[in-house]
């Protein structure tokens, strides 16, 4: 998806009383020690979003806007990988940062590795494509705060946060095609998505490439299949009967030939099937 179609964020601190925390759960699940695979996605080209979001108080560390900013300028125009490992942090800081990589000049990819939570989870909205790991999550959920105040502080704090919440929303339905009140729901209910799911559900386009190879092998058995159907279709077989025996040479594949395993009365099938095969066979090293 392009750039320029996904929604803005409003950015700044608007009041000063009100301070964005991480969320406990969040921080409990955070393993900060996953990192992608030196020379592989740590390249010259990549930026890495391996801590909270924001300024941390107690390690002096973070990932700030600011930070980005000057990643982004030193990069220059052009493609940029997005390393994400976060519990998430500061809303403000995730709203900047995500309209920063909005803005770049260049094809953004994100590559959840293992959390991208909360604010996090608003960053990885801004790439062209995102890619999550198998056993990767995405969090969302509303604005988590902490104040101090009266009652009535209370109230204007809660009817403030509106519009932080809907602007997150407006940007997970921008990348997701779900409907703002599913999104709404997820985020009330503070929803952990699992990579699969993240897919199915609009918010990655795929697995990292790591993941991706027990998929590609199906596909390709898939494929074999489909050409070896093709194969004995047009020796002159029925389409019934070629997958018929397409069954039984899948179900037969772990007994050898002439091993004497198995149902005695399945040879005689298994027979047959190597015939067809054979007669086949000069079809099929056409359709490779």
């Amino acid at each position: 998806m392009s750039l320029k179609d996904l929604p803005g964020a409003p950015q700044g601190r608007p009041s000063a009383s009100v301070r964005s925390e991480i969320l406990p759960r969040a921080l409990d699940r955070w393993n900060r020690e996953l990192r992608a695979a030196a020379g592989e996605d740590e390249d010259e080209r990549s930026i890495s979003v391996y801590d909270v979001i924001g300024y941390d108080y107690w390690s002096g560390e973070g990932v700030t806007a600011k930070r980005v900013a000057g990643a982004l300028r030193h990069l220059g125009a052009g493609p940029v990988t997005v390393n994400i490992n976060s519990p998430g942090g500061d809303m403000f800081e995730g709203l900047a940062i995500y309209n920063l990589l909005r803005e770049h000049k260049g094809e953004v990819t994100v590559k959840v590795l293992g959390l991208a939570a909360s604010a996090a989870s608003v960053i990885a909205m801004a790439g062209d494509t995102v890619q999550i790991a198998r056993a990767g999550f995405f969090m969302v959920h509303n604005g988590w705060v902490i104040a101090a105040g009266n009652r009535n502080d209370f109230r204007e704090i809660a009817d403030w946060l509106e519009p932080f919440d809907a602007a997150m929303a407006d940007i997970y339905v921008a990348r997701t095609g779900l409907e703002t009140k599913a999104v709404a729901k997820l985020m009330d209910a503070e929803s952990w998505i699992g990579g699969s799911a993240a897919i199915d559900q609009g918010f990655a386009d795929e697995l990292l490439a790591a993941d991706q190879v027990g998929r590609g092998e199906a596909k390709a058995s898939a494929a074999v299949a489909r050409r070896l159907e093709a194969a004995l279709r047009q020796s002159g077989l029925p389409k019934s009967e070629a997958m018929r025996l397409l069954s039984e040479f899948k179900s037969s594949a772990g007994d050898p030939a002439g091993s004497g395993e198995g149902d005695p009365t399945e040879r005689g099938q298994s027979a047959d099937l190597r015939a067809s095969v054979a007669q086949a066979n000069s079809l099929t090293s056409i359709l490779v």
